[in-house]
Protein backbone atom coordinates (compact mmCIF):
# COMPACT_ATOMS: atom_id res chain seq x y z
CA UNK A 1 0.00 0.00 0.00
CA UNK A 2 1.34 3.36 -0.99
CA UNK A 3 0.51 6.43 1.07
CA UNK A 4 2.33 9.77 0.83
CA UNK A 5 2.05 13.15 2.50
CA UNK A 6 1.06 15.94 0.14
CA UNK A 7 2.26 19.52 0.31
CA UNK A 8 -0.95 20.54 2.06
CA UNK A 9 -0.33 17.96 4.76
CA UNK A 10 -2.96 15.46 3.64
CA UNK A 11 -2.11 11.80 3.19
CA UNK A 12 -2.82 10.38 -0.25
CA UNK A 13 -2.73 6.86 -1.61
CA UNK A 14 -2.96 5.50 -5.14
CA UNK A 15 -1.97 1.83 -4.90
CA UNK A 16 -4.73 -0.56 -3.86
CA UNK A 17 -4.44 -4.21 -2.90
CA UNK A 18 -6.03 -7.00 -4.94
CA UNK A 19 -8.04 -9.24 -2.62
CA UNK A 20 -10.98 -11.61 -2.96
CA UNK A 21 -14.10 -9.83 -4.32
CA UNK A 22 -16.44 -8.27 -1.75
CA UNK A 23 -19.19 -7.03 -4.08
CA UNK A 24 -21.54 -9.41 -5.91
CA UNK A 25 -24.35 -8.67 -8.37
CA UNK A 26 -26.27 -11.61 -6.89
CA UNK A 27 -26.22 -10.51 -3.22
CA UNK A 28 -29.66 -9.79 -1.84
CA UNK A 29 -30.38 -6.21 -0.76
CA UNK A 30 -33.16 -5.09 1.57
CA UNK A 31 -36.08 -3.34 -0.14
CA UNK A 32 -37.87 -0.77 2.02
CA UNK A 33 -40.64 1.81 1.83
CA UNK A 34 -40.09 5.51 2.49
CA UNK A 35 -40.45 4.86 6.24
CA UNK A 36 -37.60 2.31 6.11
CA UNK A 37 -39.93 -0.65 6.66
CA UNK A 38 -38.77 -3.87 5.00
CA UNK A 39 -41.00 -4.88 2.08
CA UNK A 40 -38.87 -7.50 0.35
CA UNK A 41 -35.50 -8.47 -1.11
CA UNK A 42 -33.89 -8.30 -4.53
CA UNK A 43 -30.42 -8.90 -5.91
CA UNK A 44 -28.12 -5.94 -6.30
CA UNK A 45 -28.05 -5.98 -10.10
CA UNK A 46 -31.84 -5.88 -10.43
CA UNK A 47 -32.19 -3.29 -7.66
CA UNK A 48 -30.08 -0.77 -9.58
CA UNK A 49 -31.62 -1.24 -13.03
CA UNK A 50 -33.64 1.52 -14.69
CA UNK A 51 -34.81 4.10 -12.17
CA UNK A 52 -33.84 1.80 -9.30
CA UNK A 53 -35.85 0.19 -6.51
CA UNK A 54 -35.81 1.80 -3.07
CA UNK A 55 -33.46 -0.13 -0.80
CA UNK A 56 -31.64 0.29 2.49
CA UNK A 57 -28.09 1.64 2.32
CA UNK A 58 -25.47 3.46 4.36
CA UNK A 59 -22.83 6.10 3.83
CA UNK A 60 -19.92 6.44 6.28
CA UNK A 61 -17.62 9.42 6.85
CA UNK A 62 -14.38 8.15 8.40
CA UNK A 63 -12.13 10.63 10.23
CA UNK A 64 -8.58 10.21 11.50
CA UNK A 65 -7.11 11.61 14.72
CA UNK A 66 -6.04 14.78 12.91
CA UNK A 67 -9.69 15.51 12.19
CA UNK A 68 -9.33 14.75 8.47
CA UNK A 69 -11.96 13.00 6.36
CA UNK A 70 -11.04 10.04 4.17
CA UNK A 71 -12.38 10.44 0.63
CA UNK A 72 -11.77 7.98 -2.17
CA UNK A 73 -12.07 7.66 -5.93
CA UNK A 74 -14.32 4.83 -7.00
CA UNK A 75 -12.81 2.02 -9.03
CA UNK A 76 -13.37 2.09 -12.79
CA UNK A 77 -14.86 -1.39 -12.33
CA UNK A 78 -17.87 0.07 -10.50
CA UNK A 79 -20.98 0.09 -12.75
CA UNK A 80 -22.35 3.35 -11.30
CA UNK A 81 -20.23 6.53 -11.05
CA UNK A 82 -16.89 4.83 -11.82
CA UNK A 83 -13.91 7.12 -11.28
CA UNK A 84 -15.91 9.64 -9.23
CA UNK A 85 -14.72 10.83 -5.82
CA UNK A 86 -16.92 10.01 -2.87
CA UNK A 87 -16.94 9.77 0.91
CA UNK A 88 -15.12 7.11 2.89
CA UNK A 89 -17.38 4.09 2.46
CA UNK A 90 -20.82 3.57 0.88
CA UNK A 91 -22.68 0.28 0.58
CA UNK A 92 -25.69 -1.78 1.65
CA UNK A 93 -26.62 -4.18 4.44
CA UNK A 94 -27.33 -7.62 3.07
CA UNK A 95 -30.41 -9.68 3.81
CA UNK A 96 -30.44 -10.49 7.54
CA UNK A 97 -27.70 -7.97 8.39
CA UNK A 98 -28.11 -4.87 10.57
CA UNK A 99 -26.95 -1.45 9.38
CA UNK A 100 -24.37 -1.17 12.16
CA UNK A 101 -22.83 -4.53 11.33
CA UNK A 102 -22.76 -3.70 7.63
CA UNK A 103 -20.92 -0.40 8.23
CA UNK A 104 -18.14 -2.12 10.20
CA UNK A 105 -17.92 -5.02 7.75
CA UNK A 106 -17.68 -2.84 4.68
CA UNK A 107 -15.10 -0.42 6.11
CA UNK A 108 -12.93 -3.44 6.93
CA UNK A 109 -13.47 -4.99 3.48
CA UNK A 110 -12.88 -1.84 1.43
CA UNK A 111 -10.31 0.02 3.52
CA UNK A 112 -8.61 -2.69 5.58
CA UNK A 113 -9.18 -1.09 8.98
CA UNK A 114 -11.55 -1.50 11.91
CA UNK A 115 -13.76 1.39 12.94
CA UNK A 116 -16.48 2.51 15.30
CA UNK A 117 -19.43 4.36 13.79
CA UNK A 118 -22.17 6.67 15.05
CA UNK A 119 -25.48 7.16 13.19
CA UNK A 120 -26.41 10.76 12.35
CA UNK A 121 -29.47 10.77 10.09
CA UNK A 122 -31.13 9.00 7.17
CA UNK A 123 -32.66 10.28 3.96
CA UNK A 124 -34.10 9.09 0.66
CA UNK A 125 -32.59 10.04 -2.67
CA UNK A 126 -32.67 8.90 -6.28
CA UNK A 127 -29.97 9.55 -8.89
CA UNK A 128 -29.49 8.24 -12.43
CA UNK A 129 -26.08 7.44 -13.94
CA UNK A 130 -26.20 7.85 -17.73
CA UNK A 131 -28.10 4.89 -19.26
CA UNK A 132 -26.51 2.31 -16.96
CA UNK A 133 -28.79 2.42 -13.91
CA UNK A 134 -29.73 4.33 -10.78
CA UNK A 135 -29.34 4.63 -7.06
CA UNK A 136 -32.61 4.84 -5.15
CA UNK A 137 -31.71 4.55 -1.50
CA UNK A 138 -32.99 5.06 2.00
CA UNK A 139 -29.50 5.94 3.17
CA UNK A 140 -28.26 5.94 6.77
CA UNK A 141 -25.40 8.40 7.28
CA UNK A 142 -22.67 7.61 9.83
CA UNK A 143 -19.65 9.34 11.32
CA UNK A 144 -16.79 6.91 11.99
CA UNK A 145 -13.28 6.75 13.42
CA UNK A 146 -10.58 4.11 13.17
CA UNK A 147 -9.80 1.73 16.00
CA UNK A 148 -6.03 1.76 16.40
CA UNK A 149 -4.02 1.75 13.17
CA UNK A 150 -5.26 4.30 10.58
CA UNK A 151 -3.13 3.03 7.67
CA UNK A 152 -5.42 2.39 4.72
CA UNK A 153 -5.20 -0.89 2.78
CA UNK A 154 -7.75 -0.26 0.05
CA UNK A 155 -9.42 -2.99 -2.00
CA UNK A 156 -8.39 -2.65 -5.66
CA UNK A 157 -11.82 -3.57 -7.04
CA UNK A 158 -13.48 -0.87 -4.94
CA UNK A 159 -11.00 2.03 -4.57
CA UNK A 160 -8.63 3.65 -7.10
CA UNK A 161 -7.07 6.23 -4.80
CA UNK A 162 -7.78 8.11 -1.61
CA UNK A 163 -7.01 11.26 0.36
CA UNK A 164 -7.31 12.54 3.91
CA UNK A 165 -8.75 16.08 3.76
CA UNK A 166 -9.57 18.73 6.34
CA UNK A 167 -13.15 19.95 6.64
CA UNK A 168 -12.17 23.19 4.88
CA UNK A 169 -10.56 21.27 2.00
CA UNK A 170 -13.70 19.17 1.53
CA UNK A 171 -15.80 22.35 1.60
CA UNK A 172 -13.65 23.92 -1.11
CA UNK A 173 -13.81 20.86 -3.36
CA UNK A 174 -17.56 20.55 -2.84
CA UNK A 175 -18.00 24.19 -3.90
CA UNK A 176 -15.46 24.46 -6.70
CA UNK A 177 -15.68 21.06 -8.46
CA UNK A 178 -18.94 19.32 -7.54
CA UNK A 179 -18.89 17.48 -10.87
CA UNK A 180 -16.01 15.35 -9.50
CA UNK A 181 -18.18 13.99 -6.69
CA UNK A 182 -20.94 11.38 -6.42
CA UNK A 183 -24.45 12.78 -5.98
CA UNK A 184 -24.95 11.20 -2.55
CA UNK A 185 -21.64 12.62 -1.27
CA UNK A 186 -22.68 16.13 -2.35
CA UNK A 187 -26.06 15.87 -0.65
CA UNK A 188 -24.71 14.32 2.54
CA UNK A 189 -21.84 16.78 2.92
CA UNK A 190 -24.23 19.71 2.53
CA UNK A 191 -26.40 18.30 5.32
CA UNK A 192 -23.45 17.52 7.59
CA UNK A 193 -22.10 21.06 7.23
CA UNK A 194 -25.46 22.74 7.86
CA UNK A 195 -28.26 20.87 9.64
CA UNK A 196 -25.88 18.49 11.42
CA UNK A 197 -22.91 20.86 11.60
CA UNK A 198 -22.73 21.00 15.39
CA UNK A 199 -22.72 17.20 15.65
CA UNK A 200 -19.99 16.93 13.02
CA UNK A 201 -17.77 19.54 14.68
CA UNK A 202 -18.20 17.90 18.08
CA UNK A 203 -17.39 14.46 16.68
CA UNK A 204 -14.23 15.68 14.95
CA UNK A 205 -12.99 17.54 18.03
CA UNK A 206 -13.62 14.52 20.25
CA UNK A 207 -11.50 12.15 18.13
CA UNK A 208 -8.59 14.52 17.59
CA UNK A 209 -5.42 13.88 19.53
CA UNK A 210 -4.70 16.59 22.15
CA UNK A 211 -2.07 18.32 20.00
CA UNK A 212 -4.55 18.59 17.10
CA UNK A 213 -7.48 20.07 19.02
CA UNK A 214 -8.26 23.59 17.94
CA UNK A 215 -6.63 23.06 14.54
CA UNK A 216 -8.68 23.64 11.39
Amino acid sequence: MSEVESESGKAEGSVSVMRAPVSFASEELILVDSDDRVIGYRNKFQTHQGVGVLHRAFSAFLFNHRGQLLVHRRSLEKPLWPGFWTNSCCSHPRRGETIGSAVKRRIREELGIDAVATPVYKFEYQARYEDVGSEHELCHVYLASAIGDEEISAHAEEVMEWRWLSLDEVDAWHTESPEDLTPWFRQEWSALRTRYGAQLESFVQDIKTPDQRGAA
